[in-house]
């Protein structure tokens, strides 16, 4: 019974330029890693062969030292690897491939289609039919061939591409390059093999997106996860098994506060954070001077545990009770820069409405006048918290 292992989207290289150096490089390493998780799932599962499905590279100006570790990574399986370029790694005149080539860094075990190939292994009863990428982007099916390609009686027909089914996907996937949505009946196919789509997706029995095995982006679309595939026989229906891999998990987070027990909701939340989560929050509404100050050190506590925190409370308008005000016992000129503040905030706050001049300023600057206005009264008030409190003290 023909085993494989179905993975893509690796993006080796990749640099996450909106994240901390101290949260980037880590969110980099943890790619190789997945690679090698993969190839040791693939010797505990005793597959046949690996299929890995494009975009093994992130760019084609990736470091050399990065194509010798990625290379180093698959080490952990012995068997075949079957590789095509995607579109972010296209086989180009000029690529990252022909730098792996001259760099002498492909192992002897990777079968690597750098134009449309018929690989035949008798030996494991399979045909592989790859249809690599030559280009970035193409609007012609690159599997159209695989409908009158020929493999042996007996042998399973395994195709492998990178590419958006036409009429399934969003619109708004890495690239254009269409495949077919019947392609697998068309061509008599026991299994496609896709990539491009960096979620867990099935399209019919016989082809399925494996997604990429770390999850590199704020979308629900079920990343993190390898496929295993056994087919009996030829035109027996493939078993297909998600194996988890990703070590980090990506959550995105929008929350409007209405009342105080809002804050309170999302400081638990961000309690149960853990060295896995890579956070994404962005908060609006209204808050209080005390909830500002939960909120902001749940946040910091949650930043001393997950892998990356990234918090935007542009949006969260600050409203100091009669109380807030009158706990910062800020008399005099101290009042009055508070009062002020409290104004500007609910002056220029987007969607506020403007008469005369004011008429001409745009939304964009409204909202960052509020955001300042509110990030100093945040400040002032919590300096002055701060003071009372050593005064108490001393």
């Amino acid at each position: 019974m023909p085993r494989f292992l179905h993975t893509a989207d690796w993006q080796i290289g990749r640099l996450y330029t909106s994240f901390a150096a101290d949260d980037a490089v880590p969110l980099a390493e943890a790619r190789l890693r997945a690679v090698e998780t993969v190839a040791r799932l693939a010797t505990e599962h005793a597959v046949d062969a690996v299929l890995v499905a494009g975009d093994v590279f992130d760019a084609q100006t990736v470091a050399e030292r990065t194509i010798r570790r990625l290379f180093n990574a698959l080490s952990g399986f012995a068997g075949p690897w079957l590789m095509i370029p995607g579109n972010h790694d296209a086989a180009l005149a000029e690529s990252v491939w022909t730098r792996a080539m001259r760099l002498r860094a492909l192992p002897a075990n990777l079968h690597l289609a750098l134009t449309p190939a018929t690989l035949p292994f008798p030996d494991l009863g399979f045909t592989a039919l790859m249809a690599p990428l030559t280009q970035r982007h193409t609007f012609d099916d690159l599997t159209a061939w695989f409908d009158a390609a020929p493999a042996p009686d007996g042998h399973l027909r395994i195709g492998v591409a990178h590419g958006s089914v036409q009429g399934i996907l969003a619109e708004d996937i890495d690239s254009p390059n269409p495949i077919a949505p019947d392609r697998a009946a068309r061509a008599r196919l026991d299994y496609l093999a896709l990539g491009d789509w960096h979620g867990c997706k099935s399209i019919d029995a016989r082809t399925w997106y494996s997604g990429t095995p770390e999850p590199d982006r704020f979308r629900g679309n079920e990343p993190g996860f390898a496929l295993l595939v056994e087919i009996d026989a030829p035109g027996a229906e493939p078993r297909v098994t998600r194996l988890a891999i990703g070590q980090y998990q990506w959550r995105a987070s929008e929350v409007v506060i209405h009342v105080p027990s809002d804050i309170e909701g999302l400081c638990e939340r961000l309690a149960q954070s853990s060295a896995s989560d890579v956070l994404d929050l962005r908060v609006s509404g209204e808050s209080d001077l005390a909830g500002l100050q939960r909120l902001r050190a749940a946040i910091a506590d949650a930043e001393a545990r997950a892998r990356s925190v990234q918090a935007d409370l542009a949006d969260l308008r600050l409203a100091p009770t009669a109380e807030d005000i009158a706990a910062l016992e800020a008399d005099g000129y101290l009042g009055e820069v508070i009062e002020d503040l409290r104004e500007r905030q609910a002056r220029d706050a987007p969607g506020a409405v403007l008469t005369g001049p004011a008429l001409a300023v745009s939304d964009k600057v409204l909202r960052e006048s509020a955001t300042t206005a509110r990030d100093a009264l945040a400040l002032l008030a919590g300096i002055l918290a701060e003071r009372r409190g050593v005064e108490a003290a001393s």
